[in-house]
């Protein structure tokens, strides 16, 4: 009677540690990412940035310039049915450069016009910028973190491709959830007219980070919370943690990626740039900034920034 007592009593356990895990895995999706209000991320001490950087990010010159711009709108529907809006700015004169660019996770394509500026008025680019999925004026209900998002950048990299020629050179270049993107667009397929990848700040893997941020931010274990987490993903989004591998995707890269990344990075620790830079297929360098938190390295060591850019392009291109 006692031994079927404690079999009752464990399987009572086990039924509501499994009702706590999927309740916790809904939540978690929910959370970071079905498409909502997101508001926990506000107040978190890791995206803590100097004054100097809040308000060149908020109220820079560079907002002006995008206002100014007059950027053609671009529509696509993705493979699997979702409406993206992507900007093309062409540039002052006639280039056959194009540099493409992938915002971070909560912003929007103008975002990068913090970088476009630059591209634009110092290099004579052409450039373009796209909403992600789940972002800004693109359709979708949940948040790629990239995934899905690399299909739709090398269906942008075509159309680019096909709108201006097939001398068109291009060149990538992403932030933090973006980083990721164009790291993931990279272990794709591509047309030899895209000769660079810049991703500042990424992530090595969905699972990666978001096993980082449980236990940063909710002090949480991953197991059992993750792979619960992960299932969730598959069945509402269409894709897995572990599958959304930057990792996996530059050990496949044949063009050469620029890391950057700063060394005071708390929100995507910077171990994870050098361990896709020592796994990187292609010829690959990185730059760390000293002082640097997550998405500052432009503006904390801007000089630094463009010279090593264009020391990479140099040195990897012909441009």
């Amino acid at each position: 009677m006692k031994r079927k007592k404690w079999v009752k009593i464990g399987i009572g356990l086990l039924i509501v540690l499994l009702i706590i895990d999927i309740g916790a895995s809904v939540y978690f999706y929910q959370l970071a990412i079905d498409r909502n209000e997101k508001d926990f991320l506000q107040g978190n001490e890791d995206l803590e940035v100097s004054a100097e950087t809040k308000e060149v990010l908020l109220e820079g010159d560079w907002r002006t310039w995008v206002n100014q711009q007059n950027f053609d709108e671009w529509t696509m529907t993705s493979h699997d049915g979702i409406d993206l809006k992507g900007y093309f700015l062409e540039a002052d004169k006639p280039s056959n450069k194009v540099v493409v660019m992938a915002h971070g996770y909560l912003g929007n394509a103008m975002d990068m016009g913090l970088f476009g500026q630059y591209y634009y008025e110092q290099k004579g680019y052409n450039i373009f910028t796209a909403d992600a999925r789940g972002h800004g004026a693109s359709g979708g209900d949940y948040i790629g973190f990239g995934w899905h998002d690399r299909l739709d950048y090398v269906d942008w990299i075509k159309r680019i491709i096909a709108e201006y020629g097939e001398d068109t050179e291009i060149i990538l270049h992403g932030v933090s959830m973006g980083a990721a993107t164009v790291l993931m667009t990279a272990g794709e397929e591509l047309p030899d007219n895209v000769k660079a990848v810049i991703a500042d700040s990424p992530y090595t893997s969905v699972y990666d980070l978001f096993a980082y941020q449980m236990d940063r931010m909710f002090h949480l274990p991953s197991i059992p919370f993750l792979p619960s987490t992960s299932a969730v993903t598959q069945l509402r989004a269409g894709y897995s943690l572990k599958e959304a591998s930057a990792l996996d995707q530059v050990r496949k890269a044949e063009v050469p990626i620029l890391y950057i990344h700063g060394n005071a990075d708390t929100f995507v620790p910077t171990r994870m740039s050098k361990k896709l830079y020592e796994n990187t297929k292609s010829d690959a360098e990185l730059l760390t900034v000293d002082g640097a938190n997550h998405g500052e390295p432009f503006v904390v060591a801007k000089e630094k920034y463009i010279d090593k850019v264009n020391e990479f392009l140099n040195n990897h291109t012909d441009w």
